[in-house]
């Protein structure tokens, strides 16, 4: 491994080069007081800023991020991985980042070269996969464009200017509020906000030339929430999700469960003025989830000419929401399997529960527990069974070539449940709330709600063509941290094989993390 100071020598050159980076660069991780919405707390931040740099590459690149870990706060995770959200990984399954999964965490004053190539295009992001972490502000942005875009001829600019992203902020550590309900304070877009009863903060600003059509690449961040978004007096046009390209389909509001991305063409059509953007959260503290009063839960767009002013705008009457069942791939439009509700090679019926004894939830009967030993370090050291891999009933083998459905029941409390597939985009056959399967052109994409309808369930499908262990998790990551995931172990006797460029910076993660904890106590 390169030395420490010259990494530190990297990651001062990335703090220069500005908000975007990529595709090779430093993320340097360490603590800092910040106030995005007024009020200072100590947080996690990636090159002194959260979100994270902006990592904006083309398909067809290797990513190369050296992530550097200068993170000390007791009171916040010293540890630290890093997931690439929506990367298929394809042979590089150790680059994943899910700590307990794919790799142990990064020691403090330690780094790992994250290292992989990108053969896919659209709106991912990047975060910490460790403990509660990333709702401390481990979290930015990872766009990929597509110099054959097929879409191309919808929009004239897409860049970091129009990049959106969504998220929540607690006054207090993730790690304080791990065994409680956690109640957001703010909503932050692109990184500001304000908090109900706060100073009037900065607001983000997006900046529009009248006559344009303008990419807006949508990404929630939040460990938490879901946020119905809006822009006063503009429509959005969808032609990405969760990086599959669809036939464009306009709405004018959308409900972003978190670790959820959306492409959304903006026509620029509209008289010379400031409008208000709007992300209005499910779940919050006090009357957070209701108001937009003083600039709440808000950023501004400001079109070329305006003054520069807080707007005036009023929000659509008439709600024209997002529905996932309208969301058709471009191509690739037929779900895996046969077109029958029982017409996958392997199915699994997943049950939800929470335990209130606990206060952990379950699926199956188990609730998951990050083993101490990576499931993929498992696997390279022998294990291949259902029965020999850690956590104990958490971990379902699958074989290659196969067609796989999971059913997962709705109505779970302290939901709806966004659920993530590692490794995959899937087919979403039954979506919430929908009551039929579509199994012709169903929607695509990596996360999907599983809905709160008593008696309801969500359907998703994918063919196992990508050996290795996959994390399929809530995206609310305090469930997560509760339990709330289980592992495919895909293709165990094939995963020798198809991982075989293991680096020995990887191999040297556990060694040095067992070393740090047996030094300094568990990283809880």
């Amino acid at each position: 491994m390169s030395s420490f100071l010259f990494l530190l020598t990297l990651a001062a050159a990335a703090l220069a080069t500005g908000s975007t980076i990529g595709p090779h660069g430093t993320l340097h991780l360490t603590n800092m007081d910040i106030s995005p919405d007024g009020f200072k707390r100590a947080a996690s931040v990636i090159n002194g800023v959260t979100p994270g740099p902006i990592i904006m590459i083309e398909k067809g690149d290797r990513v190369r991020m050296n992530v550097v870990n200068q993170l000390s706060d007791p009171n916040q995770h010293r540890g630290a991985s890093i997931h690439w959200h929506g990367m298929l990984q394809k042979g590089t399954n150790f680059m994943d980042g899910t700590s307990g999964v794919n790799q142990c965490p990064i020691t403090p004053n330690d780094s790992f070269l994250y290292d992989f190539p990108v053969e896919q295009s659209g709106t991912y992001w990047y975060h910490s996969h460790f403990g509660v972490q990333y709702c401390d502000g481990i979290r930015g942005a990872l766009i990929i464009k597509d110099p054959k875009d097929p879409l191309r001829f919808l929009y004239d600019v897409d860049d970091e200017s129009t990049v959106i992203t969504l998220s929540e902020w607690y006054h207090e550590s993730a790690k304080s509020l791990r065994s409680t309900i956690a109640e957001a304070d703010s909503t932050l877009i692109n990184g500001k906000g304000r908090y109900v009863g706060g100073p009037k903060a900065e607001l983000s600003v997006v900046n529009i030339h009248h006559g344009k059509r303008y990419r807006l690449r949508l990404v929630s961040m939040s460990c938490e929430p879901n946020f119905v978004f809006s822009i006063d007096n503009h429509d959005l046009t969808i032609i990405e999700v969760d990086g599959v390209v669809v036939l464009p389909y306009k709405v004018n509001a959308i409900q972003m469960f978190t670790g959820q991305r959306y492409s959304a063409v903006l026509e620029a059509n509209q008289r010379p003025n400031n409008y208000w953007i709007r992300a209005r959260p499910n779940f919050g503290r006090g009357n957070l989830t209701s108001t937009f009063e003083g600039g709440v839960n808000s950023a501004i767009l400001r079109y070329k000419g305006a003054h520069n002013a807080e707007p005036k705008s009023r929000q659509q009457e008439k709600q024209d929401l997002l529905k996932e069942t309208n969301l058709h791939p471009l191509f690739d439009l037929l779900a895996p399997g046969k077109p029958t509700p029982d017409g996958a090679d392997v199915t699994f019926d997943l049950d939800f529960s929470f335990d209130p004894a606990q206060f952990k939830f379950l699926i199956n009967n188990k609730s998951f527990v990050s083993p101490d030993v990576p499931v993929l370090l498992q696997i390279l050291s022998g294990a291949r069974n259902a029965h020999e891999l850690l956590p104990e009933g958490s971990v379902y083998t699958v074989e290659r070539g196969k067609t796989v459905q999971v059913n997962m029941p709705s109505n779970l409390i302290g939901g709806p449940h966004p659920f993530h597939l590692h490794g995959h985009t899937f087919s979403v056959v039954r979506s919430a709330d929908s009551g039929h399967f579509n199994f012709f052109n169903p929607p695509k994409r990596d996360v999907v709600n599983t809905g709160m309808a008593e008696g309801d369930f969500v359907s998703i499908r994918f063919r196992t063509d990508n050996p290795g262990p996959w994390i399929l998790h809530c995206h609310v990551d305090f469930h997560l941290d509760l339990g709330l995931a289980i592992v495919f172990a895909e293709a165990p006797d094939q995963t020798v094989a198809a991982n075989k460029n293991v680096t020995d910076d990887w191999k040297q993660l556990c060694p040095q993390w067992n070393a740090f904890s047996n030094a300094t106590g568990p990283d809880l």
